[in-house]
């Protein structure tokens, strides 16, 4: 009997594919099958009369390859291998379904490295789908299902807002809390005190016996001012000398991996989980497809034994003993332990090693990962830390320095600033120096910073709101919603999404805030344990929010539609603003019975030319455009010049460079990345010839328009002189 394992990704099935023999067939859902409906009472999908049985089907582009799985998979033995979380547990169970598999059956396998023992080893222990954290997967949907339709209605009825969400309203909350916390900030004056030498300066610490630091400021110049002509010599009146040990930190989790990718390599938090899930997947290093990285999304940092035991061997070969640290696991609010921190899947692959068969951006991530899992099993950094503290009539003056006795991890990790040697003077305990000039600085204290990307994330993990697999999208959600916008690397409400915010505050502060959500994910997590009830936890839900929504429904202020001073030309009565998912309109106030909308009255710039020729026609240019209808109107498009005899399009802008893999144009987004306008998801290689033109090769791309919008298919290399594609199934044949 034929095996047939079912992954998510395609990519992931391929890596998989190259491990098993002929008697495996390796097969990928492309994500989840099922979803909620959208049909029943309020378009929930959900029956809560009757305990809030859910209504899943089949999403409609997903319904051909679930044929296609049934009539493939029937009277094999079928392994479910989806993502080892709870939402991988759901696809997992709906895919048991579809396929009429036995719930009792012992065919689920899990690995949290895409590597040939790590496959192997899942296929030798088998176990039953946990129905437990498919619960908890499934009363988190229902719960962000009916607060999500309910808020979201509510909103773009009453104010013309977008959306609202369980976890994305609450980090809104904070961002836009601390930007009113910043604009209400009274900035104060204050003044320090330095004493300059020819080699070193000191600082003022205490005053008349009273501490100067930045909790203890002098707000009154003449202070200062009256101690001036009291100075004299400054005495060396005690000298401090510490060594400190500097720890490394653990290995990575989802959360810090994307803080330190924005910090240190300027990646969004979507862009370093679109490498992170490239290197878990598979790349080919010389002859062999093997994930380079464990799963990326955790919030563990605990490490495997062989792990550690090949690290310590490597630390030892390449470093000596004295490098050698202790294992470090960070215990964090709602860890799931049975997984593990993000490293490398082999310590010889390092990453020069793999360098060569990787993008730029994909070494820089693999590279930082590799080094923050080897030092966080590398001994301290050690420092010799002197403080010389000198008196002077009523006040008390210190400088500090330290040098490095011992880089320990920092030898893998690299130095930073803090790291640096400042070194000192020789001093002498009661030695007398003369300043050479005396400085009063004038100083001003300052708001709280914004937040960024990677400090939100580590806000969002610090208060327990949201999971691994949320943090990068939440950010994402806000600013497509146009909640947030980017000030250089900091995040600032808009109008829109601070009015959102206090409306939900108003309305719905019982359910969205800090303290309601973490314990919702503390719940969650307790339903996949078994030790809390799904139904029970949707029942206090729901009881707690249906009161507070029929009550903002019924007195949260609708500032839509807004009256204006014009007249229907079709009715007589007056015409008013409304405002739709795709911005402001104006329209009759008699609608429905009259359905009169006021078409804009626009006039058209003059296209600006990038100068970058057609790759469709190659005659017109790429000029940029503004969207004038539905749900991109208002935003800047690219088209070519000849519309409308050439109808080509581009959402992003055009480099004017072609793709490597499959000769279409390479775009670069808002956040700097370049990216292949077909979405092509890998290099070529030589494994599939194009059975056709015999040219060219078989490459992944995903469908961009038509009824499999959102499909992966594979297409030549050669198009558009060769116009053969290949479903998933085809090319599997072909590869074999």
């Amino acid at each position: 009997m034929q095996n047939v394992i079912i992954v998510e990704s395609p990519s992931k099935s391929k890596t998989i594919a190259s491990y098993l023999g002929k008697g495996f067939l390796v097969l990928s859902s492309k994500g989840h099958i099922c979803d909620l409906a959208t049909s029943g009472k309020d378009g929930l999908g959900i029956d809560i009369e009757h305990d809030f049985k859910p209504n899943y089907k089949v999403m409609k582009e997903k319904q051909d390859l679930v044929n296609y799985l049934k009539t493939t998979c029937k009277g094999k033995k079928v392994y479910l291998a989806t993502d080892p979380d709870r939402e991988g547990e759901a696809i997992a169970f709906h895919l048991a379904n579809a396929l009429e598999l036995d719930l009792e059956d012992f065919n689920r396998i899990e690995f949290h490295e895409i590597t040939k023992p790590a496959v192997r080893a899942a296929l030798e222990s088998p176990h039953q789908i946990n129905l437990k954290m498919v619960d908890s997967q499934e009363c988190r949907r229902m719960i962000d299902r009916i607060l999500g339709f309910k808020l979201s209605k509510l909103l773009q009825r009453k104010i013309g807002s977008k959306s609202a969400g369980r976890v994305q309203s609450v980090v809104l909350k904070l961002i836009v809390d601390l930007e009113e916390e910043i604009n209400a900030f009274v900035p104060t004056a204050y003044f320090e005190m330095e004493a300059i030498f020819n080699t070193f300066k000191l600082k003022l610490i205490e005053l008349n016996g009273k501490p100067v630091d930045s909790k203890n400021h002098i707000t009154e110049r003449k202070e200062l001012e009256a101690l001036l002509p009291k100075l004299m010599s400054f005495t060396v009146n005690n000298i401090v000398n510490k060594l400190i040990h500097r720890n490394s930190a653990p290995a990575f989790t989802t959360s810090t991996l994307q803080q330190d990718a924005s910090s240190k390599l300027g990646f969004s938090p979507n862009k370093t989980m679109r490498i992170a899930q490239s290197l878990y997947e598979g790349k080919t290093i010389e002859d062999e497809t093997v994930g380079l990285i464990t799963y990326m999304r955790t919030d563990s940092t605990r490490l495997s034994d062989l792990f550690v035991d090949g690290a310590h061997t490597y630390i030892r070969r390449s470093y000596g003993d004295k490098y050698l640290g202790a294992v470090k696991i960070k215990n964090t609010k709602n860890m799931q332990d049975a997984h593990e921190a993000i490293r490398p899947t082999a310590i010889d692959r390092t990453p020069l090693v793999i360098k060569p068969y990787v993008t730029e951006d994909e070494f820089k991530l693999y590279q930082l990962i590799y080094n923050r899992a080897i030092a966080s099993l590398m001994a301290p950094a050690r420092f010799n830390s002197v403080r010389v503290e000198f008196t002077n009539t009523d006040s008390l003056w210190a400088i500090t320095g330290q040098s490095m006795e011992f880089d320990g991890y920092l030898k893998v990790y690299g130095k930073t600033e803090a790291d640096e040697n400042t070194l000192l003077p020789n001093f002498n305990l009661g030695e007398g120096y003369n300043a050479n000039e005396i400085l009063i600085l004038d100083k001003m204290t300052s708001p709280k910073a914004r937040y960024t990307e990677a400090s939100i994330i580590k806000e969002m993990e610090s208060l327990g709101i949201g999971r691994p697999s949320t943090y990068a999208q939440t950010i994402q959600t806000l600013k497509e919603r146009e909640y947030i916008s980017m000030d250089k690397k900091s995040l600032v409400p808009t109008e829109q999404g601070t009015l959102t915010s206090h409306k939900l505050d108003q309305f719905f502060n019982e359910i969205i805030n800090v303290s309601y959500t973490a314990n919702m994910e503390t719940n969650l997590d307790e339903i996949a344990k078994g030790d809390k009830d799904k139904l029970y936890e949707l029942k206090n839900f729901y009881e707690a929010f249906v009161p507070l929504f029929d009550t903002a429904m019924d007195q949260m202020e609708a500032i839509y539609p807004i009256p204006t001073d014009q007249i229907c030309p079709e009715c007589g009565n007056v015409l008013v603003i409304r405002k739709s998912k795709f911005g402001e309109f104006v329209s009759c106030s008699n609608y429905p019975n009259c359905h009169y909308v006021q078409k804009e009255e626009t006039t058209e710039a003059e296209p600006v030319d990038t100068g970058i020729l057609c790759p469709t026609c190659g005659t017109g240019h790429m000029v940029e455009r503004i969207a004038k209808t539905g749900k991109n109107k208002g935003s800047l498009f690219y088209a070519c010049s000849n519309y409308p005899s050439c109808k080509t399009t581009f959402s992003d802008l055009p480099t004017g460079e072609l793709c490597p893999n499959c000769n279409s144009m390479m775009l670069k987004n808002k956040d700097g990345e370049i990216y292949c306008s077909k979405h092509c998801e890998k290099e070529i290689t030589n494994e599939v010839l194009c059975p056709v033109c015999k040219k060219g090769h078989m490459v992944l791309r995903t469908a961009s328009k038509g009824k499999n919008k959102g499909n992966i298919f594979y297409g030549c290399s050669n198009f558009p002189k060769c116009k053969n594609i290949l479903s998933e199934e085809e090319y599997l044949k072909l590869e074999k």
